[in-house]
């Protein structure tokens, strides 16, 4: 069942549990995540990052992202992530994606105000949800020219309130792509935050770089969506390569998948459960 993040994300910003949005890199993981949250009866968000989208092209990873959602017994938003550009929002819209992020946060905070929200009027008109950034989450690696920039409680109010968007990501410690809970997340920063923005709830991105114990309590304040991406492409990478070499003389590439995929699975259920 396809839908919105406007559906499923207020509920969990006025209560104690949060829904995971889980990057997806091929149908196989999309797959598996889906199965994952139907077996967990739990709503699901499937993220489609940039390296996919300059690898696949919009419109096929909307065909592939809305067949699992439209199919799917549980609710399914399919959601554009960190894009820059207006113009590849507007053709994720175009082809179906009920959720986008336009990510001015690299921008002055005008800027980032005045682009996202004629994104959001665009948004809106078609039924579709949208998220941005304020401060700037940074990487680990991969994303050299991504600042590392704290949210600030002023910015966040001035852009939560200004920019008509539906859900907000914030910084605060969390940082893209860590293969390990390094994380150290600032709690006085965050109670200011949320005490200013009452009405947007919040995004965590860089959930595999957090310490469980951090996520059990961001999951209690209005922080309502977790962007994971790195444990489910390491359960995926990590196993894929022990099964391969496990069988040196097989070189069925759906046979492989089809035997990693439970792991990629098993994740997901982990994580679902950790944010309910």
């Amino acid at each position: 069942m396809l839908v919105t993040l406007n559906d499923i994300l207020p509920a969990a910003a006025n209560s104690d549990y949060a829904i995971p949005c889980c990057n997806v890199f091929g149908y196989e993981e999309g797959r598996a995540i889906v199965e994952a949250a139907e077996s967990l009866n739990s709503p699901i968000i499937l993220a489609a990052n940039k390296d996919m989208v300059d690898f696949m092209g919009v419109e096929a990873l909307a065909k592939m992202l809305l067949s699992l959602a439209n199919a799917s017994s549980t609710q399914v938003c399919v959601h554009l992530d960190h894009t820059y550009e207006e113009e590849i929002v507007y053709k994720a819209m175009h082809h179906g994606f009920s959720s986008v992020m336009f990510d001015g946060s690299q921008l002055p905070l005008e800027e980032n105000i005045k682009r996202t929200k004629q994104v959001a009027q665009v948004a809106h008109a078609l039924g579709v949800s949208i998220e941005g950034e304020i401060g700037s989450v940074a990487y680990k690696e991969g994303r050299d020219h991504i600042k590392s920039i704290n949210t600030s409680p002023d910015d966040a109010y001035r852009y939560a309130s200004e920019s008509d968007l539906d859900a907000m990501a914030i910084a605060i410690g969390n940082v893209h792509r860590l293969t390990t809970p390094d994380s150290v997340i600032d709690y006085t920063l965050l109670n200011a935050i949320t005490e200013k923005v009452t009405h947007v709830p919040l995004v965590i991105h860089g959930t595999t770089g957090i310490k469980e114990d951090d996520i059990k309590k961001l999951k209690k304040t209005r922080v309502s969506k977790f962007n994971i991406g790195t444990s489910l492409r390491m359960a995926m990478g990590s196993n894929l390569r022990r099964l391969m070499n496990e069988e040196p003389n097989k070189f069925d590439k759906l046979y492989f998948m089809q035997k990693a995929m439970p792991y990629v699975q098993a994740e997901a259920q982990r994580i679902i459960q950790l944010l309910r």
